[in-house]
């Protein structure tokens, strides 16, 4: 609208100076003709050109004299009386030879005679000059400019309507394109919903920029990645735990069948048969209830329920408990505690922990290995560190070394089939998290592992 403004004021300024020119310099010349036959002219010769030169100029003349009385008025209405118009003082003063204002004002006649109210009039005044250059009247042309007036009122309607007229198709334009920018990246992640409710999880959406839907589009495809992984997490841990269910009861099947078609054995026989299938079974039971404590973890079901214990007591019944399991393979077990490390914790879980983390070294040592297991406190946390002699871990393996029923060493795990699994180490991270501590393990092949826990103590 500013620049419809500012066009309509240009081209109505460009109009009336236009025609101020002109009629400016039709009453100059009129005055400058006055000014050589005003003394010797008859009056009636004046009389005669100031007539014709009003009606070719389409308005009314007055001549003033130099105490601004009108001495001739080709309308016979105001001879004798004040011409009170501003550009006829500012000629009088000396201040400009010539002047010209608008007036909107009520016309005492115009040269067809008719009398209109509230139109627009220009009023043109010059100086008429004698032989020494001194001012000795002044004339004065009231002009109607009412068709400009309307000429420029005119083209401000036209304009105005052509601007409206664009400014409506630049807003339809606008708001297309900015309909445009906001449903597209909406549409867009519409359409990656829909893709990720039939089960395409790993869908991702692209929406250029660093607005607000542009976070947001990267925002869902961070959450897409993340289902991505669970989904196939899931998957794995589905596929696993259907094998490791699967291998005992395939071998239960297997004894079963071999007692049921087997003819004439002895006692003896049954019973190996029978202590077999007791062995296969507590391997199925141990994956089963493995099983539900990470179903637990998962779905933040696990608790522990907190008491004031020693840490080192814990260490020593796991030791304990498991030192037969070392005597067998002849690996001696090396414990060194330095400080009781009394903290709030679930001593059963944490024994867990304990068990899991030394029974895995014991099973992955050969035989006349050694495992040191140390207990200290560091600032504000106790640190139990599990080393043993083993063959160590690949540096491939360490990050999944705590994943669901994976086994670093897959030679080393068919050898050991029936020992665990592959749960163990899962468990401990989930029960460790619980207690706001963490776990960690380092290794190189050849020179064995080394498993660290450390738990806030009192």
């Amino acid at each position: 609208m500013l620049a419809a403004t500012l066009t309509i004021n240009m081209v109505g300024g460009v109009l009336l100076r236009k025609a101020a020119n002109q009629n400016v310099q039709q009453v100059t010349d009129l005055s400058a003709s006055l000014s050589n036959e005003i003394t010797d002219a008859s009056f009636e010769k004046i009389h005669g050109g100031l007539i014709d030169a009003a009606r070719q100029m389409g308005g009314r003349l007055f001549l003033v004299d130099r105490d601004a009385k009108v001495i001739f008025d080709t309308f016979d209405e105001r001879c004798g009386t004040l011409l009170p118009y501003g550009e006829v003082q500012t000629v009088l003063s000396g201040e400009s030879d010539a002047d010209y204002g608008y007036h909107a004002h009520r016309l005492d006649g115009a040269a067809d005679g008719a009398q209109r109210d509230g139109e627009w009039e220009g009023c043109f005044a010059s100086a008429v000059l004698d032989g020494s250059g001194r001012t000795v009247a002044v004339v004065a042309a009231l002009i109607s400019i009412q068709d400009t007036i309307d000429t420029v009122y005119q083209l401000r309607n036209n304009i105005g309507l052509v601007f409206l007229a664009a400014l409506a198709v630049v807003l339809l334009l606008s708001a297309l394109i900015l309909s445009g920018l906001i449903t597209r990246p909406i549409n867009a992640l519409s359409a990656g919903i829909d893709r990720m409710a039939q089960g395409d999880y790993g869908t991702m959406v692209h929406v250029p920029g660093h607005g607000e839907m542009a976070n947001l589009a990267a925002a869902f495809n961070e959450m897409s990645e993340k289902v991505h992984r669970l989904d196939e997490s899931r998957s794995q841990f589905v596929s696993n735990a259907s094998h490791e269910l699967k291998t005992p009861l395939a071998t239960i099947k297997i004894l079963v069948e071999t007692m049921l078609y087997q003819e004439g054995a002895d006692e003896a026989f049954y019973k190996e048969l029978l202590q077999d299938i007791d062995s296969e079974i507590d391997r199925l039971s141990a994956v089963v209830s493995d099983l539900l404590i990470l179903a637990k973890a998962d779905s933040r079901k696990l608790t522990i329920r907190r008491e004031r214990i020693d840490f080192e007591s814990v260490v020593r019944k796991s030791v304990d408990r498991l030192m037969p399991l070392a005597d067998k393979k002849e690996i001696a077990v090396n414990l060194d505690i330095t400080d009781p490390c009394v903290m709030e914790a679930d001593s059963a879980k944490l024994m867990q922990v304990c068990y899991n983390i030394i029974s895995n070294a014991i099973k992955y040592t050969p035989r006349e290995g050694r495992i040191d297991v140390k207990l200290r406190r560091t600032g504000r946390d106790a640190v139990l560190e599990v080393s043993d002699t083993g063959v160590g871990i690949a540096e491939a393996d360490l990050p999944h070394v705590f994943d669901r029923f994976y086994r670093a060493d897959r030679s080393r795990a068919r050898e050991e089939e029936g020992t665990g699994t592959g749960l163990g180490l899962s468990i401990v991270r989930q029960i460790v998290r619980l207690h706001a501590g963490t776990v960690t393990v380092r290794s190189k092949p050849g020179e064995g592992s080394t498993f660290t826990v450390q738990l806030p103590v009192l």
